[in-house]
């Protein structure tokens, strides 16, 4: 059997950390099983879904590394939902309801009000040729549900183990809407049918979806010629660093959003890949390597923790990493190449690539030199090494040390700040080299 999975993103909205982290599950389970990765954009809801969202999910996919194998648009598919919502209909399985949403809404309060669940009653069942004509005559259209069959529908889940779902408890689930509109749930069973999804990896928010889709797998299943069953694996949803849920509308959460700000691709997957699970969070270094890792058995039960300030710390780690040859046409884009060991001296320092712009014109450009002690600035110049090399740092601090007394902070503070305008940063002996004796000497005159 070849692994086949999907993600199924739908184009009314930028993606955020919440589906990418869908995505990529799936992509790495794939790749880890010599599978195939499914990207199918679910348009079915033609007045706000955009081209434009759609072309963002491709740039976003891609700029995370995480290509497809196949590709489809749920709405170029409309012909094979309606033959499979006719072969529902001719099995008594699809029924027709007239209900006004104002009418459901006031039997639901009855319900509640008695003490019982707000299931739908199925009282369109029951409806004559005569009444239903009489609706379609009022201008009514029906909309079409699924009639469960009310039993515990039970599966293997690859998260959450064994897990069962009494369909009695709930209500027939609308599956196309007054207007003839597919909602979520047919198109989506159909495909996986369809496309032989042998896997749906997703959030555990669709958990008691999961019986009803069974169902529906199973009234389809002659249809598509006794298609095998996917296997499931429902994963623990994202919460804040707080503890709280997370919403989709922060827009620093959004996929476009993390590029611009100069997040690492690798780093996004590298801390998507491993909260919420046993493994500790930090870089990875590719795709391959955490698609080796991947296992559902590490995953936990508790809520995944999403925090930006963890994936700014695994930000960093993929930079510290990064070689020269590496980051050099990066660099150059920036202009800020000034060679190996200036890359080599600032990247411990970066949380962001877009950080190196200004360790670069600390270095070759001019900057606002912080001068505490005009005395102790004027001695360290005069003691300034008249041929200050790669190695100068440790004998100029030390004979700054013996002329003034002072040590440790008071004696490499004062010159972190007059040469860099930071009191923290780069090893001093590298940094001070590459800005040289002659900006030395300007900014310890301030």
């Amino acid at each position: 059997m070849t692994v086949k999975v999907r993600f199924a993103p739908s184009p009314t909205g930028r993606i955020h950390a919440g589906n990418v982290r869908a995505a990529l599950i799936n992509w790495l389970y794939a790749k880890k099983h010599q599978g195939v990765f499914v990207l199918r954009i679910d348009d079915t809801d033609l007045e706000r879904s955009t081209q434009e969202n759609e072309d963002l999910i491709e740039t976003d996919l891609k700029w995370l590394g995480l290509e497809w194998g196949e590709r489809y648009n749920q709405s170029k598919r409309f012909d094979l939902y309606q033959k499979a919502a006719d072969t529902l209909k001719a099995a008594g399985r699809l029924y027709p309801c007239y209900e006004t949403a104002d009418e459901l809404d006031r039997r639901r309060k009855v319900q509640l009000s008695r003490g019982l669940p707000p299931v739908y009653d199925r009282a369109a069942l029951n409806l004559t040729d005569a009444e239903k004509a009489a609706f379609e005559a009022e201008g009514r259209k029906p909309h079409w549900r699924f009639k469960l069959e009310g039993k515990r529908v039970a599966w293997e889940d690859l998260v959450r183990g064994h897990c069962e779902v009494d369909t009695t408890s709930m209500s027939d689930p609308v599956l196309i809407r007054e207007d003839g509109a597919f909602l979520y749930t047919l198109p989506s069973v159909v495909d996986d049918l369809d496309m032989k999804i042998t896997h749906v990896i997703r959030g555990e928010d669709h958990v008691a979806n999961t019986g009803t889709q069974l169902e529906i797998f199973e009234a389809l299943s002659d249809f598509f010629g006794a298609a095998n069953l996917p296997t499931f694996a429902h994963m623990t949803l994202l919460v804040g660093a707080d503890g709280e849920g997370l919403s989709k509308r922060l827009g620093s959460l959004s996929i476009s959003e993390m590029r611009a700000q100069g997040y690492e691709p690798l780093a996004v997957t590298s801390h998507l890949a491993k909260i919420g699970t046993s493994d500790p969070v930090e870089p990875s270094e590719s795709l391959e390597a955490l698609a080796a890792l991947q296992d559902f058995s590490k995953m936990g039960r508790a809520p995944a923790r999403y925090d930006l300030e963890e994936l700014l710390r695994v930000n960093a780690g993929i930079l510290q990493a990064m070689a020269y040859a590496e980051a050099k046409p990066r660099l150059g884009a920036v202009n800020a190449d000034l060679g190996e060991l200036f890359w080599d001296t600032v990247k411990p320092n970066l949380s962001l690539f877009k950080d190196v712009a200004e360790w670069a014109n600390i270095v070759s450009g001019e900057i606002a030199p912080v001068i505490e002690d005009a005395e102790f600035a004027a001695k360290a110049l005069e003691l300034l090494p008249t041929d200050y090399g790669r190695d100068s740092w440790s004998a100029w601090t030390g004979a700054i040390k013996d002329a003034t007394g002072a040590k440790g902070k008071s004696l490499f503070m004062p010159l972190r700040l007059a040469l860099t305008g930071k009191p923290h940063g780069p090893d001093m002996g590298a940094i001070s080299f590459l800005i040289g004796r002659e900006k030395i000497a300007a900014r310890l005159k301030g």
